[in-house]
């Protein structure tokens, strides 16, 4: 049976609190990987650490989003990093999609739908006419037209996206408990692998307070 497979979120900008939370999450019992986002990679030592670091899966999520050709020369920039997994803003386009993708070579490019920050209200102050759950699938199948290798979405929008997009499925704002922070479209461990995610991603509710104990937790629920 394939091992449940979790991305710790290191959000952090110091190297002392990143090496701690990878040191503290190690286990056997599921497969681990590691999420650097911006506040980590724009700090001071963040990509020095990044270029050094080994065995392990890194998950870059910088949510690039710009014109193609930019696209393009961003990811020639990070090609000295050891990363399985980059993020791109689907609202990027089409185009700039497909150089991302052209450009990326053996690191899987992941499609960011509508962040799980937003709601419905959200979407239409901004300007969409679409709900969140078909906004979120139309986002899908512009990821599967740019042939994309992972998309990333909340756990409410799994089913409907896996209808349009067949690849690996990363799902954000997991949490072990009731809590949402800044967080609107959240979902527990379990009912997101049930609803078909390939990848959760787990910040605070590990990171946070005693990472030993949180993460065994978080295995104690992952098998019931």
């Amino acid at each position: 049976m394939n091992k449940k497979k979790i991305f710790i979120a290191v959000d952090t900008n110091t190297v002392s609190k990143a090496k701690k939370i990878i040191r503290d999450t190690q286990t056997k019992k599921i497969q681990v990987g590691y999420k650097f986002g911006l506040e980590f990679f724009y700090s001071k030592d963040g990509r020095k650490f990044l270029s050094k670091l080994k065995n392990q899966t890194i998950f870059l999520d910088l949510k690039l989003n710009d014109i193609p050709n930019t696209l393009r020369s961003a990811m020639r920039s990070l090609k000295n990093l050891r990363v399985a997994y980059l993020t791109v803003h689907l609202s990027s386009g089409l185009n700039a999609l497909k150089a991302l993708k052209k450009e990326s070579k053996n690191i899987k490019i992941a499609g960011v739908t509508t962040l799980t920050s937003l709601n419905n209200n959200d979407l239409k102050e901004i300007g969409y006419n679409k709900k969140v759950n078909e906004l979120v699938r139309h986002q899908a199948k512009l990821a599967t037209k740019a042939k994309l290798d992972a998309i990333v979405c909340s756990g409410h929008e799994i089913r409907s996206v896996k209808r349009v997009f067949k690849k690996e499925i990363i799902t954000p704002g997991i949490k072990l408990h009731n809590t949402k922070n800044d967080q609107k479209r959240v979902m527990k461990p379990n009912d997101a692998f049930a609803a078909g995610s390939n990848w959760l991603v787990m910040g605070r509710s590990i990171t946070n307070g005693n990472i030993k104990k949180n993460i065994k937790n978080l295995l104690e629920i992952l098998e019931d």
